[in-house]
């Protein structure tokens, strides 16, 4: 009974001290991710004044077949104006070793998608991420994207 709730004390005392971040939250993918089902979020109420950083965080396993990884990411503003960005993160190292943190064969990325956000504008902003990965001479992309179980996304207050 001491070990768990040393343990439970130690678990609240980690989270806690993440006074940066502002939202963070994943979509588990149950079989790969498909290419036609972009993961959304909707944020509402969130400071306009204090600039952010945005990333998209992700865990992948060793079913990933690629170094690499593109993505579509779209901003939608509650006024309706929309950013959309197209991304490419790498995902090992030349020799092949996968990026991230974490044990085992799960890794886990924090990967920038905007730095210094303003929210100035009140109401909900969704995003939108979706994968373009492809394999060479294939212009349709990949259909089910293996070996990502999880996206998210996390907004941190920025430190400059």
């Amino acid at each position: 009974m001491c070990k768990v709730t040393m343990l439970l004390l130690f678990v609240i005392t980690f989270i806690s001290c993440d006074n940066n971040r502002v939202y963070d939250s994943y979509h588990t993918m149950n079989n790969g991710w498909v290419k036609e089902q972009p993961i959304q979020f909707e944020i509402s109420d969130v400071d306009s004044i204090e600039p952010h950083n945005l990333f998209i965080t992700l865990r992948n396993t060793n079913e990933y077949k690629y170094s690499n990884l593109f993505l579509i990411a779209r901003m939608d503003f509650p006024n309706g104006k929309r950013l959309t960005d197209t991304l490419e993160y790498e995902m090992s190292t030349p020799e092949g070793e996968w990026l991230g943190t974490g044990f085992n064969d799960v890794k886990e990325n924090k990967l920038w998608y905007k730095e210094g956000v303003r929210f100035r504008e009140s109401g909900t902003y969704k995003f939108s991420i979706e994968h373009a990965v492809r394999k060479n001479g294939n212009i349709t992309g990949d259909v089910r994207l293996e070996g990502i179980t999880e996206v998210g996304l996390r907004i941190e207050r920025s430190q400059n």
